[in-house]
């Protein structure tokens, strides 16, 4: 080992170690989410992580974005095995060390396939930054989608373009070096789309392709280990928690909501004749009463908060929204980049000891926004990954009516008549079929 292996060897550490750290912070953010139990059904679970997350079934609703998300998403799986091979290299001094443990035959198949998948992930990225800069898709320019959001994504893309680009002419460079006999480049190989690239270098001295080989190869995977450690703080967060959002995403049907426990011992107490009305409760007295839905993110549990961390912010959910159509302030998509931007707010300032006094509701998601909504579950089924911003939604609306009694003029009426009547109409229980009579 040389001292460029040593260099690489720090670097590579820093890296992954810096990657860590972060990762390790967003997870003790969605911990600071309330506890649910998503360990039912473990077979359907898994079938859906399989079929959604890995299968990307869902992506192709809308062919043209699913199909070239599909190949970006190859891209991303298959030519990150060349990553390993570059990592050997880069720490022990070796020159395409799985070329020296698998057959060559094999070798060139996979160097082909990287080299195929790397023309094609350059072509999607492409198209992808003209439907979002040049076309300008309605739901890439939304007021939620403020100058970091839209400058996230064209990052993103371009720095895949230019990992693309770096990895085919390290291919090209490394080629030519091979062919020329120079020092420490021993390992031939095939590489039937970076050779159009070789005009490029024509007429060049060796020590000058040594030089841009070495370029490529650095800018290569040190781009990549900063593409890991950027990924954490953009929407391509979902890379990683694709995964465990769909295994514990709600696999009840659309339009089931669920009962409070809280609520449900209460109104199990009221209706038991032998239950002492005046006692005292004792179980939990010590700790401080739970809120009936959420004022704040800490509010949620912690899958809504993974939701949050896993959005994709592609829109989907605001452009299939009823309410948003109609031109209401709701966006389901803005439900979910504010509730991680607040968790991950608490949880610096749980870091650092301060309280800011602001909470999800009020500072950052409105009462017009969560009244807007009807409730239809569009966003729920259109989202690729099946996230569930309605559930954000609902929890705060509980917290607006049980909590503050902050619920429309109309929807106190029907409850006032609920109360009264046994029914949402505003006549009595006697008088429910005088209607037959007319």
């Amino acid at each position: 080992m040389g001292i460029s292996n040593f260099v690489f060897l720090g670097i590579f550490i820093v890296f992954i170690g810096v990657f860590i750290w972060n990762l390790k912070k967003i997870i003790s953010n969605i911990k600071l989410g309330r506890e649910i139990d998503r360990s039912d059904n473990k077979p359907l679970r898994l079938k859906n992580m399989i079929r959604v997350a890995l299968g990307q079934s869902k992506m192709t609703r809308r062919p043209i974005a699913g199909v070239l998300h599909i190949i970006v998403y190859l891209g991303f799986l298959i030519i990150n095995i060349e990553v390993i091979e570059i990592v050997v290299d880069g720490i022990f001094g070796t020159h395409r060390f799985l070329a020296t443990i698998i057959p060559t035959s094999l070798y060139d198949f996979l160097i082909a396939s990287f080299e195929g998948l790397a023309i094609l992930v350059l072509v999607a990225c492409l198209i992808f930054l003209i439907r979002r800069n040049v076309l300008r898709i309605k739901r890439f320019w939304s007021k939620e989608m403020t100058s970091w959001p839209r400058t996230d994504a064209n990052l993103i893309l371009i720095f895949e373009i230019l990992l693309m680009g770096a990895f085919l002419t390290m291919n090209a460079t490394d080629t030519l070096l091979v062919s020329a006999g120079a020092d420490h480049y021993s390992t031939t190989f095939s590489n039937p789309i970076s050779q159009f690239l070789h005009p490029l270098f024509s007429g060049m001295e060796q020590s000058s392709l040594i030089f841009l080989e070495r370029c490529f190869w650095w800018f290569h995977i040190i781009g990549i280990l900063g593409f890991m450690n950027y990924i954490l703080i953009s929407k391509h967060l979902h890379i990683f928690f694709a995964f465990p959002s769909t295994y514990f995403a709600n696999i009840n049907p659309l339009g089931q909501f669920n009962n409070l426990e809280s609520v449900t011992k209460e109104v199990k107490l009221m209706m038991d004749p032998n239950a002492d009305p005046f006692s005292v409760p004792t179980e939990g007295a010590s700790s401080p009463p739970q809120t009936f839905g959420a004022k704040d993110a800490t509010d949620l549990n912690w899958v809504q908060l993974l939701n949050a961390y896993s959005c994709t912010e592609c829109g989907r959910c605001t452009d299939n929204c009823p309410a948003n159509q109609t031109g209401k302030e709701l966006s389901p998509r803005k439900i979910l980049m504010d509730t991680r931007d607040r968790i991950s707010e608490i949880g610096d300032n749980k870091r650092k000891g301060i309280d800011d006094n602001k909470s999800l509701l009020g500072d950052y998601i409105t009462k017009e926004e969560l009244w807007a909504c009807t409730t239809c579950n569009a966003c729920t089924d259109s989202c690729p990954m099946n996230l569930d911003p309605l559930s954000v939604i609902i929890d705060l609306r509980r917290y607006l009516v049980m909590e503050q009694s902050a619920a429309p003029t109309e929807l106190n009426m029907m409850f006032t008549n609920v109360e009264n009547n046994g029914a949402p109409w505003q006549f009595p229980a006697a008088d429910r079929l005088k209607w037959k009579d007319e």
